[in-house]
């Protein structure tokens, strides 16, 4: 869960900024951390997005987007035993989908949001075989996504 950070809204900028609160999205985010967003941007499986909660709007939400489903997107949490996301609440609908978060710019800069080239350089098997690497330059590996 997150909360507004930098004071920056939809449609006034294209980024804003918003603050880690809570334990869903570990070991990617952790409470504290601080997110640069890009409000409209394109979301794919795979990206971490800044949402409005389904059933309490006024409560700004990251998780990670699974998948687009017909009425919304799949969001889930990276620290899977926490259900707070689409697993108790649904797919979200595209007009409650905010933006993507590109960088975790506090308390260490991390980049969450590799471009497809980049994503696709990385999952090649040659570069899939060093630990962790993709997933230090933002490409999230999960078997279940």
């Amino acid at each position: 869960m997150t909360q507004p950070g930098g004071g920056a809204r939809a449609g006034a900028v294209p980024f804003g900024l918003v603050d880690v609160a809570g334990p869903s999205m570990v070991p990617t985010l952790r409470e504290g951390d601080q997110l640069l967003v890009r409000y409209g941007a394109r979301i794919r499986p795979g990206a971490v997005v800044l949402f409005r909660h389904p059933f309490q709007q006024d409560l700004l939400v990251v998780k990670r987007a699974a998948e687009r489903r017909a009425k919304g997107w799949w969001l889930l949490s990276d620290n899977r035993p926490v259900d707070s996301d689409s697993r108790s609440y649904g797919a979200v609908p595209d007009e409650l989908v905010l933006g993507r978060v590109l960088l975790r710019l506090r308390p260490r800069p991390a980049w969450l949001a590799p471009g497809r080239r980049l994503e696709r350089l990385l999952l090649t098997p040659w570069l899939a075989r060093v630990p962790g690497l993709a997933r230090r330059l933002g490409v999230w590996v999960d078997a279940e996504l």
